[in-house]
């Protein structure tokens, strides 16, 4: 054992505390956050020491002025973030990637951060408006390539992409990276295996099968972070059965991760975000209209109604609405008349009037001008099934998503969630093996260097917590963001002290606001 002389200039009492690594969250979207908010809030609050962005190819660079509003309205519709806040917000000293992580790093984080090159973003700055519109042609294909070497250089973790059927941007137009065809990933993903380094990071749809992720992994000799690990309803058994082919890719030699989440899928919406739906292929009359008027027309028109009835009740697209209206509520009602209707279970008012639970959602948020909010628990319920998607050996357990969804829900405390809800109330994993989950193992998985371990000579990234009551509390709505827009908010509990790189930035009463910004915008990686 090593020891040290001198004289410290803090002393903080462990006694009855677990001192563990900082969690490393490999699935956030701070992109945009980090220009005005160093703090990542409220990830490092949360125990988060490191955060990765640029998780599904929703970055902000590269990016042209030209292409800047464009780019801020498709994340508020696929990532639920506020326009006003973006607008205000979003500082735009970068156009390149080199430029956005050079402008990190002048501004400061408080975590350290670890960014993607986003494919969205790339095919935008190649190909303009057409990025939405059509395949890339070669030359396209072979510019964003360089851009993915010179992301690369200038210290991108890895490339991220999306194909989920539910990504869409304004009026319901998929987001650029669902118009590539395989073509365009195989030399995208060949980029990282030509330059000997970084990871792939897929949110998959229905096109992008585990078999052909086995082959870029075996053609790239990349790894591939795989997303998203979730039980869905109507087909409950195909994450397993993904997970088992993950399974059987990393037995013949390929690095194959699933991404998995350790909460349920419990999302606030509304009709004119109607995010659970936005999968729903019939649902797209609804996401192309413009306007209130003409979406208000659409809901209350019977064929596109009878359309989405019918395709609900097939097998479809992944993660998309189709058997839970018992798992769906009114969370707020918009007129005061309505209010004891709040908590209200949508299919059991549906039964009392004889009518669908669609017609009656729909007839319901017409009367209150769509403005009535919705609850439903939308993936993940069964927490026994859930259980051994944790214990996977294949799998990662992220999703939160923090800093995304800021309306739908917060689930940046991931690493809190799991050691309180899954090791201490339910006891399905030994806390020693949740911390390595959240810790060493995501570090291993994303190359990340001499952190996610407390050792001799590894970067002091520390959260010190009371096993007795760690966790994290109920939604709480903050008005933080810019222009005073809101986000939901999940408090700590029982963490007593984070550190990032030596420096506390949290207490035991939260942030410490005139803290260091003492985090790193980690550029160099293990191969």
């Amino acid at each position: 054992m090593e020891t040290v002389d001198g004289e410290a200039r803090e002393v903080v009492d462990g006694d009855g505390l677990v001192l563990a690594p900082g969690i490393i969250d490999v699935h956030t979207h701070y992109d945009a956050q980090l220009t005005w908010d160093p703090f990542a809030r409220p990830s490092p609050a949360l125990g988060v020491t490191t955060v990765v962005i640029g998780n599904c190819g929703f970055t902000i660079a590269p990016c042209r002025p030209a292409d800047r509003d464009l780019t801020i309205r498709n994340l508020t519709h696929v990532e639920g973030m506020p326009l006003e806040a973006l607008r205000a917000g979003i500082v735009w000293d970068f156009e390149t990637f080199p430029d956005y992580v050079a402008a990190l790093e002048r501004r400061g984080v408080v975590p350290n951060v670890a960014c993607f090159v986003g494919h969205s973003s790339l095919r935008t700055f190649v190909m303009g408006p057409d990025a939405t519109k059509r395949a890339a042609t070669r030359d396209e294909i072979n510019r964003m390539k360089s851009l993915v070497r010179e992301a690369l250089d200038a210290g991108a973790i890895g490339f991220a992409t999306s194909t989920l059927e539910g990504h869409n941007g304004e009026n319901g137009v998929p987001v650029p990276s669902r118009f590539a065809e395989d073509d365009e990933f195989r030399a995208l993903v060949g980029a990282l295996g030509e330059s000997g380094r970084g990871l792939f990071q897929l949110t998959a749809g229905a096109k992008s099968t585990i078999p052909f992720l086995e082959s870029l992994a075996a053609e790239s000799g990349r790894p591939v972070s795989v997303c998203a690990m979730l039980i869905d309803p109507a087909v409950p058994e195909r994450v397993f059965e993904d997970m088992a082919r993950i399974g059987e890719a990393r037995a013949r030699g390929r690095e194959l991760y699933g991404q998995v989440s350790c909460f349920p899928e419990s999302l606030d919406f509304d009709l004119v975000h109607p995010f659970p739906f936005e999968a729903v292929i019939s649902w797209r009359p609804a996401l192309e209209s413009r306007g209130v008027e003409a979406l208000r027309a659409v809901l209350k028109d019977p064929s596109f109604r009878d359309a989405v009835k019918a395709e609900m009740r097939t097998p479809g697209t992944p993660f998309r609405f189709t058997t839970q209206w018992n798992d769906l509520t009114i969370k707020r009602t918009a007129r005061p008349e309505n209010r004891a209707l709040e908590g209200a279970n949508v299919a059991q008012q549906a039964a009392r009037s004889g009518v669908h639970p669609l017609d009656w959602m729909l007839d319901f948020a017409l009367s209150e001008d769509l403005a009535t909010e919705f609850n439903v628990l939308f993936l993940n319920a069964d927490e026994d099934r859930v259980k051994n998607l944790l214990l996977d050996p294949s799998s990662l357990i992220a999703l939160g998503d923090a800093g995304a969804h800021l309306s739908l829900m917060c689930q940046a405390g991931t690493g809190l969630h799991l050691f309180g809800h899954w090791v201490r109330e339910r006891g399905d994993l030994a806390l020693v093996d949740a911390i390595r989950e959240m810790t060493s193992w995501p570090a291993a998985a994303y190359r990340i260097r001499d952190r996610g371990r407390l050792a001799v000579g590894a970067w002091a990234d520390l959260l010190l917590f009371d096993p007795r009551t760690v966790g994290i509390g109920p939604r709480e709505v903050r008005h933080d963001l810019p222009t005073g827009s809101a986000r939901i908010d999940t408090p700590a509990r029982g963490v007593v002290g984070v550190w990032v790189n030596g420096s506390r930035v949290v207490d035991e009463r939260g942030p410490i606001e005139n803290c260091p910004r003492a985090g790193k915008v980690l550029r160099d990686f293990d191969a």
